[in-house]
Protein backbone atom coordinates (compact mmCIF):
# COMPACT_ATOMS: atom_id res chain seq x y z
CA UNK A 1 0.00 0.00 0.00
CA UNK A 2 1.12 3.73 -1.11
CA UNK A 3 2.65 5.74 1.94
CA UNK A 4 0.45 7.97 3.56
CA UNK A 5 2.29 11.17 3.66
CA UNK A 6 4.01 10.53 0.14
CA UNK A 7 0.70 10.62 -1.13
CA UNK A 8 -0.30 13.52 1.25
CA UNK A 9 3.48 15.11 -0.35
CA UNK A 10 2.54 14.42 -3.96
CA UNK A 11 -1.47 15.57 -3.59
CA UNK A 12 -0.01 19.05 -2.39
CA UNK A 13 2.54 18.92 -5.08
CA UNK A 14 0.22 18.43 -7.88
CA UNK A 15 -2.22 20.58 -6.71
CA UNK A 16 0.43 23.90 -6.62
CA UNK A 17 1.56 22.71 -9.88
CA UNK A 18 -1.80 22.50 -11.59
CA UNK A 19 -2.91 26.23 -9.72
CA UNK A 20 0.38 28.08 -11.21
CA UNK A 21 0.75 25.96 -14.53
CA UNK A 22 0.69 28.44 -16.70
CA UNK A 23 2.83 28.59 -20.20
CA UNK A 24 1.77 25.36 -21.68
CA UNK A 25 3.55 21.95 -21.64
CA UNK A 26 6.96 22.74 -21.47
CA UNK A 27 6.25 24.82 -18.99
CA UNK A 28 4.92 22.39 -16.92
CA UNK A 29 7.73 19.65 -17.99
CA UNK A 30 9.66 22.73 -16.11
CA UNK A 31 8.36 22.78 -13.44
CA UNK A 32 8.11 19.27 -12.79
CA UNK A 33 11.82 19.08 -13.17
CA UNK A 34 12.40 21.34 -10.75
CA UNK A 35 10.45 19.65 -8.35
CA UNK A 36 11.22 16.54 -8.44
CA UNK A 37 14.78 16.50 -9.80
CA UNK A 38 16.06 19.39 -8.62
CA UNK A 39 14.21 19.26 -4.55
CA UNK A 40 13.32 16.62 -4.17
CA UNK A 41 15.35 13.90 -6.16
CA UNK A 42 12.98 11.46 -6.81
CA UNK A 43 13.97 10.91 -10.41
CA UNK A 44 17.00 11.43 -11.66
CA UNK A 45 17.68 13.43 -14.58
CA UNK A 46 17.56 10.47 -17.51
CA UNK A 47 14.89 8.86 -15.65
CA UNK A 48 12.90 12.38 -16.31
CA UNK A 49 14.29 12.93 -19.70
CA UNK A 50 12.93 8.80 -20.23
CA UNK A 51 9.52 10.12 -18.65
CA UNK A 52 9.27 12.53 -20.96
CA UNK A 53 10.18 10.79 -23.94
CA UNK A 54 7.87 7.90 -23.25
CA UNK A 55 4.74 10.85 -22.29
CA UNK A 56 5.62 12.00 -25.83
CA UNK A 57 5.53 8.90 -27.94
CA UNK A 58 1.73 8.04 -26.38
CA UNK A 59 -1.40 10.03 -27.64
CA UNK A 60 -2.64 12.63 -25.20
CA UNK A 61 -0.95 15.77 -23.34
CA UNK A 62 2.27 14.93 -22.63
CA UNK A 63 2.47 17.09 -19.50
CA UNK A 64 -0.21 15.29 -17.51
CA UNK A 65 0.98 12.29 -18.82
CA UNK A 66 4.57 13.30 -17.06
CA UNK A 67 2.54 13.84 -13.58
CA UNK A 68 1.10 10.46 -14.03
CA UNK A 69 4.27 9.02 -14.82
CA UNK A 70 5.97 10.84 -11.58
CA UNK A 71 3.15 9.86 -9.12
CA UNK A 72 3.31 6.53 -10.58
CA UNK A 73 7.11 6.08 -9.87
CA UNK A 74 6.60 7.04 -6.63
CA UNK A 75 3.22 5.88 -5.22
CA UNK A 76 2.60 3.06 -7.81
CA UNK A 77 -0.83 3.10 -9.00
CA UNK A 78 -3.14 5.10 -6.62
CA UNK A 79 0.20 7.51 -6.65
CA UNK A 80 -0.47 7.58 -10.80
CA UNK A 81 -3.90 9.03 -9.87
CA UNK A 82 -3.68 10.97 -7.46
CA UNK A 83 -1.20 12.80 -9.33
CA UNK A 84 -3.16 12.99 -12.49
CA UNK A 85 -5.79 14.17 -10.78
CA UNK A 86 -4.57 17.11 -9.03
CA UNK A 87 -2.76 18.43 -11.63
CA UNK A 88 -5.92 18.61 -13.65
CA UNK A 89 -8.28 19.53 -10.66
CA UNK A 90 -7.37 23.17 -10.32
CA UNK A 91 -7.92 23.81 -14.30
CA UNK A 92 -10.53 22.36 -14.69
CA UNK A 93 -12.37 24.31 -11.81
CA UNK A 94 -11.19 27.44 -13.12
CA UNK A 95 -12.42 26.62 -16.81
CA UNK A 96 -15.96 25.35 -15.83
CA UNK A 97 -16.06 28.88 -13.69
CA UNK A 98 -15.08 30.84 -16.72
CA UNK A 99 -17.36 29.01 -18.87
CA UNK A 100 -20.27 29.69 -16.66
CA UNK A 101 -19.42 33.01 -16.52
CA UNK A 102 -19.08 33.19 -20.24
CA UNK A 103 -22.42 31.57 -21.06
CA UNK A 104 -23.81 33.29 -18.23
CA UNK A 105 -22.92 37.45 -19.59
CA UNK A 106 -21.63 36.36 -23.05
CA UNK A 107 -18.41 37.73 -22.34
CA UNK A 108 -14.74 36.63 -21.59
CA UNK A 109 -13.23 38.61 -18.43
CA UNK A 110 -10.71 40.80 -19.66
CA UNK A 111 -7.53 39.49 -18.14
CA UNK A 112 -5.03 40.61 -20.95
CA UNK A 113 -2.83 43.34 -18.55
CA UNK A 114 -2.87 40.28 -15.86
CA UNK A 115 -0.68 38.01 -18.15
CA UNK A 116 1.12 40.40 -19.68
CA UNK A 117 4.27 39.34 -17.23
CA UNK A 118 2.97 35.50 -17.81
CA UNK A 119 4.69 34.76 -21.26
CA UNK A 120 8.40 36.11 -20.41
CA UNK A 121 8.43 34.20 -17.27
CA UNK A 122 6.91 31.09 -18.82
CA UNK A 123 9.79 31.48 -21.34
CA UNK A 124 12.52 32.37 -18.70
CA UNK A 125 11.47 28.69 -17.23
CA UNK A 126 11.65 26.88 -20.30
CA UNK A 127 15.53 28.51 -21.44
CA UNK A 128 16.68 27.77 -18.07
CA UNK A 129 15.39 23.97 -17.82
CA UNK A 130 16.91 23.59 -21.03
CA UNK A 131 20.21 25.07 -19.85
CA UNK A 132 20.34 22.26 -17.46
CA UNK A 133 19.25 19.52 -19.58
CA UNK A 134 21.61 20.10 -22.01
CA UNK A 135 24.41 19.90 -19.37
CA UNK A 136 23.21 16.56 -18.91
CA UNK A 137 22.56 14.99 -22.16
CA UNK A 138 25.04 16.57 -24.69
CA UNK A 139 27.59 14.35 -23.96
CA UNK A 140 29.28 13.73 -27.39
CA UNK A 141 28.90 15.04 -30.51
CA UNK A 142 26.16 12.72 -31.86
CA UNK A 143 23.55 14.12 -29.09
CA UNK A 144 24.11 17.57 -30.24
CA UNK A 145 23.19 16.31 -33.95
CA UNK A 146 20.49 14.71 -32.99
CA UNK A 147 19.31 17.71 -30.54
CA UNK A 148 20.08 20.52 -33.11
CA UNK A 149 17.89 18.14 -35.55
CA UNK A 150 15.14 17.71 -33.21
CA UNK A 151 15.04 21.27 -33.03
CA UNK A 152 14.97 21.92 -36.90
CA UNK A 153 12.13 19.43 -37.61
CA UNK A 154 10.43 20.49 -34.60
CA UNK A 155 10.27 23.79 -36.27
CA UNK A 156 9.54 22.94 -39.51
CA UNK A 157 6.58 20.72 -38.39
CA UNK A 158 7.81 18.16 -41.01
CA UNK A 159 6.90 15.22 -38.43
CA UNK A 160 5.12 15.10 -35.02
CA UNK A 161 7.43 15.28 -32.37
CA UNK A 162 6.32 11.88 -31.48
CA UNK A 163 8.33 10.34 -34.77
CA UNK A 164 10.93 12.60 -34.02
CA UNK A 165 11.92 11.30 -30.76
CA UNK A 166 11.63 7.76 -32.68
CA UNK A 167 13.93 8.88 -35.29
CA UNK A 168 16.61 10.10 -33.01
CA UNK A 169 16.16 6.90 -30.77
CA UNK A 170 16.92 4.32 -33.85
CA UNK A 171 19.62 6.87 -34.99
CA UNK A 172 21.31 6.66 -31.58
CA UNK A 173 20.96 2.84 -31.41
CA UNK A 174 22.24 2.53 -34.97
CA UNK A 175 25.00 4.61 -34.16
CA UNK A 176 26.24 2.21 -31.50
CA UNK A 177 25.65 -0.78 -33.76
CA UNK A 178 28.13 0.83 -36.07
CA UNK A 179 30.42 1.66 -33.37
CA UNK A 180 30.20 -2.08 -31.83
CA UNK A 181 30.41 -2.97 -35.40
CA UNK A 182 -14.52 6.20 -36.54
CA UNK A 183 -17.24 5.87 -35.15
CA UNK A 184 -19.04 9.84 -35.37
CA UNK A 185 -22.01 10.93 -32.82
CA UNK A 186 -25.03 13.17 -34.31
CA UNK A 187 -25.65 15.08 -31.60
CA UNK A 188 -28.20 18.37 -31.48
CA UNK A 189 -26.66 21.61 -32.28
CA UNK A 190 -25.71 23.17 -28.79
CA UNK A 191 -25.39 26.51 -28.23
CA UNK A 192 -24.67 26.80 -24.51
CA UNK A 193 -26.00 24.97 -21.66
CA UNK A 194 -29.92 25.56 -20.53
CA UNK A 195 -28.77 25.37 -16.64
CA UNK A 196 -25.72 24.90 -14.62
CA UNK A 197 -25.86 21.36 -14.08
CA UNK A 198 -26.98 20.49 -17.41
CA UNK A 199 -29.12 16.78 -15.66
CA UNK A 200 -31.13 17.33 -19.02
CA UNK A 201 -29.36 17.72 -21.73
CA UNK A 202 -26.38 15.14 -20.07
CA UNK A 203 -29.38 12.27 -20.14
CA UNK A 204 -29.56 12.51 -24.49
CA UNK A 205 -25.68 14.00 -25.09
CA UNK A 206 -23.14 12.27 -22.59
CA UNK A 207 -23.06 9.13 -24.01
CA UNK A 208 -21.80 9.94 -27.69
CA UNK A 209 -19.84 13.23 -25.67
CA UNK A 210 -17.67 11.04 -23.42
CA UNK A 211 -17.40 8.76 -26.43
CA UNK A 212 -16.10 11.84 -28.78
CA UNK A 213 -13.43 12.75 -26.36
CA UNK A 214 -12.41 9.29 -25.42
CA UNK A 215 -11.39 8.51 -28.85
CA UNK A 216 -10.03 11.84 -29.41
CA UNK A 217 -7.76 11.58 -26.43
CA UNK A 218 -6.90 7.81 -27.72
CA UNK A 219 -6.02 8.53 -31.12
CA UNK A 220 -4.58 12.30 -31.05
CA UNK A 221 -0.52 12.61 -30.46
CA UNK A 222 0.52 15.62 -29.45
CA UNK A 223 -1.94 17.00 -27.09
CA UNK A 224 -1.97 20.98 -26.23
CA UNK A 225 -2.43 22.95 -28.98
CA UNK A 226 -2.10 20.32 -31.25
CA UNK A 227 -6.02 19.03 -30.75
CA UNK A 228 -7.49 22.50 -31.36
CA UNK A 229 -7.91 22.03 -34.81
CA UNK A 230 -9.84 18.64 -34.83
CA UNK A 231 -12.18 19.76 -32.21
CA UNK A 232 -12.43 23.01 -34.46
CA UNK A 233 -13.76 20.65 -37.26
CA UNK A 234 -15.92 18.61 -35.57
CA UNK A 235 -17.15 20.87 -32.89
CA UNK A 236 -17.87 23.60 -34.97
CA UNK A 237 -17.80 22.57 -38.06
CA UNK A 238 -19.92 19.27 -38.19
CA UNK A 239 -22.14 19.15 -34.80
CA UNK A 240 -22.12 23.05 -34.22
CA UNK A 241 -22.08 22.50 -30.45
CA UNK A 242 -20.64 26.05 -30.72
CA UNK A 243 -20.64 29.10 -32.91
CA UNK A 244 -17.15 29.74 -34.29
CA UNK A 245 -16.91 32.71 -31.94
CA UNK A 246 -17.51 30.80 -28.87
CA UNK A 247 -15.17 27.97 -29.74
CA UNK A 248 -12.29 31.09 -30.14
CA UNK A 249 -13.08 32.35 -27.08
CA UNK A 250 -13.16 28.83 -25.35
CA UNK A 251 -9.18 28.13 -26.40
CA UNK A 252 -8.61 31.02 -25.17
CA UNK A 253 -10.36 30.87 -21.38
CA UNK A 254 -8.26 27.07 -22.12
CA UNK A 255 -5.09 29.22 -22.52
CA UNK A 256 -5.58 31.74 -19.96
CA UNK A 257 -6.51 28.87 -17.13
CA UNK A 258 -3.19 26.90 -15.78
CA UNK A 259 -2.83 23.40 -16.80
CA UNK A 260 -3.45 21.13 -19.84
CA UNK A 261 -4.41 23.72 -22.91
CA UNK A 262 -6.92 20.16 -23.53
CA UNK A 263 -8.69 21.55 -20.81
CA UNK A 264 -10.50 23.56 -23.67
CA UNK A 265 -12.69 20.00 -23.75
CA UNK A 266 -14.35 21.30 -20.27
CA UNK A 267 -15.55 24.15 -22.10
CA UNK A 268 -17.14 22.41 -24.61
CA UNK A 269 -18.47 19.75 -22.42
CA UNK A 270 -20.03 22.52 -20.78
CA UNK A 271 -21.83 24.34 -23.66
CA UNK A 272 -23.17 20.73 -24.43
CA UNK A 273 -24.60 19.54 -21.14
CA UNK A 274 -23.31 22.38 -18.43
CA UNK A 275 -21.32 21.16 -15.02
CA UNK A 276 -21.69 17.15 -15.97
CA UNK A 277 -21.35 17.78 -19.71
CA UNK A 278 -17.85 19.23 -18.80
CA UNK A 279 -16.99 16.36 -16.19
CA UNK A 280 -17.44 13.68 -19.21
CA UNK A 281 -15.76 15.54 -21.57
CA UNK A 282 -12.83 15.70 -18.98
CA UNK A 283 -12.99 12.77 -17.69
CA UNK A 284 -13.22 11.00 -21.70
CA UNK A 285 -10.46 13.14 -23.23
CA UNK A 286 -8.67 12.74 -20.02
CA UNK A 287 -8.82 8.92 -19.38
CA UNK A 288 -6.67 7.06 -22.25
CA UNK A 289 -3.72 9.17 -20.54
CA UNK A 290 -3.91 7.23 -17.68
CA UNK A 291 -4.24 4.11 -18.71
CA UNK A 292 -1.59 4.53 -21.17
CA UNK A 293 1.23 5.43 -18.56
CA UNK A 294 -0.35 3.35 -15.81
CA UNK A 295 0.67 0.29 -18.40
CA UNK A 296 3.50 1.65 -19.94
CA UNK A 297 5.59 3.14 -17.22
CA UNK A 298 6.11 -0.52 -15.59
CA UNK A 299 7.27 -1.95 -19.28
CA UNK A 300 9.65 0.48 -19.32
CA UNK A 301 10.97 0.28 -15.89
CA UNK A 302 11.40 -3.37 -16.47
CA UNK A 303 13.04 -2.42 -20.55
CA UNK A 304 15.36 0.40 -19.79
CA UNK A 305 18.04 -2.35 -18.16
CA UNK A 306 18.33 -3.66 -21.91
CA UNK A 307 21.25 -3.00 -23.48
CA UNK A 308 19.94 -1.91 -26.96
CA UNK A 309 17.20 0.08 -24.74
CA UNK A 310 19.66 2.29 -23.31
CA UNK A 311 21.38 2.81 -26.83
CA UNK A 312 17.64 4.37 -27.99
CA UNK A 313 17.25 6.41 -25.27
CA UNK A 314 20.31 7.88 -25.30
CA UNK A 315 19.13 9.23 -28.57
CA UNK A 316 16.08 10.37 -27.55
CA UNK A 317 16.99 12.24 -24.42
CA UNK A 318 19.16 15.00 -26.98
CA UNK A 319 16.07 15.03 -29.25
CA UNK A 320 13.76 15.68 -26.11
CA UNK A 321 15.45 18.90 -25.38
CA UNK A 322 15.91 19.72 -29.19
CA UNK A 323 11.89 19.48 -29.13
CA UNK A 324 11.54 21.52 -25.89
CA UNK A 325 13.76 24.36 -27.16
CA UNK A 326 11.73 24.66 -30.12
CA UNK A 327 8.61 25.91 -28.30
CA UNK A 328 10.51 28.85 -27.04
CA UNK A 329 10.07 31.00 -30.68
CA UNK A 330 6.25 30.45 -30.31
CA UNK A 331 5.84 31.29 -27.01
CA UNK A 332 8.07 34.40 -27.27
CA UNK A 333 7.08 36.00 -30.82
CA UNK A 334 4.09 38.01 -29.96
CA UNK A 335 6.09 39.91 -27.25
CA UNK A 336 9.03 40.52 -29.57
CA UNK A 337 6.61 41.47 -32.31
CA UNK A 338 4.87 43.77 -30.51
CA UNK A 339 4.58 47.44 -32.35
CA UNK A 340 4.39 48.67 -29.18
CA UNK A 341 8.06 49.17 -27.77
CA UNK A 342 7.12 49.64 -24.44
CA UNK A 343 5.49 46.14 -24.18
CA UNK A 344 8.86 45.11 -26.18
CA UNK A 345 10.79 46.62 -23.73
CA UNK A 346 8.98 45.08 -20.32
CA UNK A 347 9.17 41.94 -21.93
CA UNK A 348 12.40 41.87 -22.27
CA UNK A 349 13.52 42.98 -18.83
CA UNK A 350 11.34 40.40 -17.43
CA UNK A 351 12.62 37.82 -19.38
CA UNK A 352 15.97 38.70 -18.15
CA UNK A 353 15.15 39.10 -14.47
CA UNK A 354 13.49 35.98 -14.45
CA UNK A 355 16.32 33.95 -15.72
CA UNK A 356 19.01 35.21 -14.05
CA UNK A 357 16.60 34.47 -10.61
CA UNK A 358 15.97 31.21 -11.81
CA UNK A 359 19.72 30.59 -12.99
CA UNK A 360 21.88 32.70 -10.32
CA UNK A 361 19.43 32.70 -7.38
CA UNK A 362 17.81 29.86 -7.83
CA UNK A 363 13.94 31.01 -7.19
CA UNK A 364 11.57 28.23 -7.69
CA UNK A 365 9.43 28.65 -10.97
CA UNK A 366 6.18 29.62 -9.00
CA UNK A 367 7.94 32.22 -7.68
CA UNK A 368 8.89 33.30 -11.33
CA UNK A 369 5.37 32.46 -12.36
CA UNK A 370 3.42 34.57 -9.35
CA UNK A 371 6.00 37.71 -10.09
CA UNK A 372 5.81 37.70 -13.73
CA UNK A 373 1.57 37.64 -13.50
CA UNK A 374 1.98 40.16 -10.20
CA UNK A 375 3.90 42.91 -12.97
CA UNK A 376 2.22 42.57 -16.26
CA UNK A 377 -1.09 42.95 -14.00
CA UNK A 378 -0.01 46.74 -12.25
CA UNK A 379 2.85 47.32 -15.11
CA UNK A 380 0.11 46.77 -18.08
CA UNK A 381 -2.42 49.16 -17.96
CA UNK A 382 0.36 51.96 -18.07
CA UNK A 383 1.76 50.80 -21.26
Amino acid sequence: MADRPLLLELTLLFLKLGTIGFGGPQAHLAMMEEEVVQRRQWLTPEEFSEGIALCEMLPGPASTQMGIYIGYRQAGWIGGVVSGVCFIAPAFAIVVALAWAYFRFQTVPSVQDLFLGAAPAVTAIIVAFCLRLSQRVLKEPLHWGLAIGALILTLSGILPVFLILLLAGAVSWLWAQRSQAAWLPLLPAAIGPTDFWGWAQWSERGAPLFRFFLETGTFVFGGGLVIIPLLQQQVVQQWQWLTAQQFVDGVAIGQLSPGPVVLTAAFIGFAVAGLSGAATATVGIFLPSFLFILLAAPILQRLRQNRSIQQFLRGVSPAVLGAIAATLWPLARPSLQSDQPAILLFSLLLFAGNLLALVRWKRPTWQVVLVGIGLGFVVGPLL
